[in-house]
């Protein structure tokens, strides 16, 4: 193959040099190089101004759009913070409320009417009046006592051989017992067995669940009440009506249990075994037996001397060694509100132990006539307890601390809670009595200056 003449092809060239198609042929190739990179740019340009122009500022605006507060948002808002507000208000109105409480006596707080110790007398015989008058209401009775026993027994064994009778083993509240005579043949027993079972049978019958006033905490305190002093008598009026609400409230919540039951048998709660305040006063189960009354080792803030040995009044919690338990709430005594904490025992269902618990923690309604007792009676709620310790232990029915009780067919536990009450202190520092003050500020100094966990 030839190689190209150059030569020749410049000559040819060279032809068009004076010609009239050379411009029209230079603008043409010009104009082809150009047309392709702005082809190239044009698409660059297009694709950029899609996505960053027409999407990115269109996105922007439906934004914008979308966030545009309303003319009257502002109305809106005004009401939901109003809505806040009116919560906020109504907490600390049913706080105050549910403190608000009526009193055992009108004329010891927040100081006596009067000098007479007769007063507090009084204020006793009304703190064990109002309970038995709660165990009424619960259609509450104790087991058959010994006296009721022997009777039985003796009667329907007269002339027997052995004399027969009802011997008691163990007494607990002075009504427990063997249910068999001392001595004596066994067909002897057998009666005796069978006349007690019948009897101790028919209470559970006539009785909605057993109870004895000796069981909650100052009824026996008032029963031999002796008279110390002025300052102490009125603490002591202030502690037992505290531990009287308590009382009222673990009532409530066994009726409301219990509601619509006549018979033990039928029962969710089937005994109270004790409402007390004092460590010492305890039950705690630690019987290998299950018999439930060993004592547990604690201390409790007192506030004032106690008078007699049977002194169970409720006591304040000021730091996190004064109560029952150390409480998992971690709530004490404060600026705002008065801590107490109580032991509560009974013989439940096992179906009924949560629901038990449920109920002792919920919401209950009380009547407020002023603490005059002589202003317009309202309606208010209160709910002030919580749980901090429970124990479920099942129980022997031989036992001597159960023998005489007939708790049905269905399987029973002892229900052993230690809790705490809350008391909003605005809504009873009108009526607190000031010696009971003091003691207490007295009482925060001492423990602020050991270093007490107090606040």
């Amino acid at each position: 193959m030839d190689t190209p003449n150059f030569k020749d092809i410049l000559e040819k060239l060279s032809v068009l040099k004076n010609s009239s198609l050379l411009s029209p042929i230079i603008i043409a190739v010009v104009g082809l190089l150009l047309f392709i990179p702005a082809q190239i740019m044009n698409g660059r340009l297009k694709k950029k101004v899609e996505t960053e122009s027409i999407r990115g500022f269109g996105s922007q605006v439906r934004a914008l759009k979308s966030g545009v507060v309303p003319s009257k948002q502002h109305e809106v808002e005004a009401k939901l913070q109003q809505g806040h507000a009116n919560d906020a208000n109504e907490i600390a109105r049913l706080a105050l409320q549910s403190t608000q409480r009526q009193l055992l006596s009108y004329e010891v707080f927040p100081e006596p009417k009067g000098t007479s110790q007769f007063i507090f007398n009084r204020f006793g015989q009304g703190f064990r009046s109002a309970v038995d008058g709660l165990l009424v209401r619960l259609n509450a009775r104790n087991c058959p006592t010994d006296a009721e026993l022997n009777r039985a027994t003796q009667g329907s064994l007269t002339g027997s051989r052995t004399g027969g009778g009802y011997s008691s083993a163990r007494s607990y509240s002075g009504s427990s017992g063997f249910p068999y005579g001392s001595g004596g043949s066994r067909k002897t027993n057998e009666i005796s067995s069978t006349i007690v079972d019948g009897i101790c049978r028919e209470r559970a019958k006539s009785a909605s669940v057993y109870g004895s006033p000796l069981d909650l905490g100052g009824y026996e305190f008032w029963g031999d009440y002796k008279y110390v002093g002025p300052d102490e008598a009125v603490g002591d009026c202030w502690y037992y009506q505290l531990a009287y609400w308590v009382i009222e409230d673990v009532v409530d919540t066994i009726e409301a249990m219990n509601s619509g039951s006549s018979s033990v048998f039928t029962s969710p709660v089937k005994r109270i075994l004790g409402v007390h305040f004092s460590p010492d006063k305890m039950s705690y189960i630690d019987s290998p037996r299950s018999g439930i009354y060993g004592r547990r080792i604690g201390r409790s803030a007192r506030t004032s001397t106690s008078s007699t040995s049977s002194d169970d009044k409720a006591s304040y919690v000021l730091s996190m060694e004064d109560g029952l338990v150390e409480p998992c709430t971690g709530r004490i005594s404060n600026e705002d509100v008065d801590i107490i904490h109580f032991n509560v025992v009974v013989v439940v269902g096992t179906k009924a132990v949560f629901p038990y618990m449920q109920q002792l923690c919920s919401a209950k309604e009380h009547n407020f006539k002023g603490f005059t007792g002589r202003e317009r009676e309202q309606s208010f709620k209160h709910n002030q307890i919580s749980i901090l310790q429970d124990r479920i232990v099942p129980i022997d029915r031989e036992d001597q601390e159960h023998e005489l009780y007939r708790y049905g067919e269905d399987a029973v536990v002892v229900l052993d809670l230690v809790c705490e009450y809350i008391f909003n202190k605005k809504g009873y520092d009108a009526i607190k009595p000031e010696s009971v003050k003091t003691t207490l500020a007295g009482e925060d100094t001492t423990k602020t200056s050991t270093n007490y966990n107090y606040r």
